[in-house]
């Protein structure tokens, strides 16, 4: 059950994972570790820190022994706000991996488990770890309300909103179909075109992360240059809550799956979004695997 929630597909031709209970002859075990999972690109006024993380509030699966803690202080809001909270790096995996992914790999499953306090406050919103990819280093900082270079790089992150509501917040590129494409998607999807689409807003809750784990899975199908036939699904503990088809991720074969934005913060850019008090929440058991 815990494989099948963390790794929500049958298939797949070689990965890595973090977590012990997770095993097959084709996944490598890696540490929690920056070298060991390609971590660069650190934000470097906030933390990461392996901790042993709390017990959860009920035990139906196997809780990780160990995690990264993410201090969110009263009055935080993303990492580059005069007080920053949460954290942010660039995850590629480890060299295995990420030689695939820069050969050109296509199809692209990433995944985590997540638990918050017990205690937690939503506000009004904050990010979580996603993915991100694009041209060379135009891949990066493709967020934030960038404009520039927005056709060479693709970034998508879950998201939560007032009360738990979950969805996906993407950055792609502006064309006409993406537009369409992401409107359509159920119960709700919002465009911001000074910063990113709010997509499947509604479509799960964050509820039951509070003060247990859930696991979080993101699978990516690149789009074939000059066609908009990309995928995108988003899996909360196995369940299927999102699945997008007909996006356009790119229009050079340049352009490819980099790893993970391994970024979470309260926020939003502005004071109503800040944290209301003290918060922590930790992520684990961090795989990747190659589909195709």
């Amino acid at each position: 059950m815990m494989a099948e929630k963390i790794l929500p597909i049958s298939h797949f031709k070689s990965g890595f994972t973090t977590c012990d209970a997770l095993k097959a002859d084709n996944l490598t075990h890696v540490e929690l570790e920056d070298k060991a999972l390609g971590i660069h690109r650190v934000s470097s006024r906030t933390t990461h820190k392996v901790v042993s993380p709390p017990p959860p509030c009920s035990i139906n699966w196997s809780p990780p022994s160990q995690a990264w803690e993410a201090f969110y202080p009263k009055g935080s809001i993303n990492p580059k706000s005069d007080c920053p909270g949460g954290f942010g790096f660039y995850l590629s995996g480890p060299a295995s991996f990420s030689s695939l992914l820069e050969k050109g790999a296509k199809e692209v499953v990433l995944s985590y488990r997540m638990m918050l306090a017990e205690d937690w406050e939503w506000v009004r919103g904050g990010k979580l770890p996603g993915f991100f990819g694009g041209e060379g280093q135009l891949a990066y900082s493709c967020t934030g309300g960038r404009q520039e270079d927005r056709c060479k790089c693709f970034d998508m992150r879950p998201m939560w909103r007032r009360n738990g509501v979950g969805e996906l917040y993407t950055y792609l590129p502006p064309v006409e179909g993406n537009t369409k494409v992401l409107k359509s998607v159920p119960p709700q999807s919002i465009e911001n075109s000074n910063f990113g689409f709010s997509v499947g807003r509604g479509a799960y809750k964050w509820e039951k992360a509070v003060g247990n784990w859930v696991a979080v899975a993101c699978r990516i199908k690149l789009n074939d240059v000059g066609y908009a036939n990309g995928e995108v699904e988003v899996w909360i503990d196995g369940e299927r809550t999102i699945n997008i088809a007909g996006l356009k991720f790119r229009d050079s074969e340049k352009s490819i799956i980099k790893g993970m934005h391994f970024e979470t913060f309260f926020g939003g850019h502005s004071a109503e979004w800040a944290s209301p008090k003290d918060q922590r929440a930790w992520f684990a058991d961090v795989t990747g695997v190659i589909v195709q």
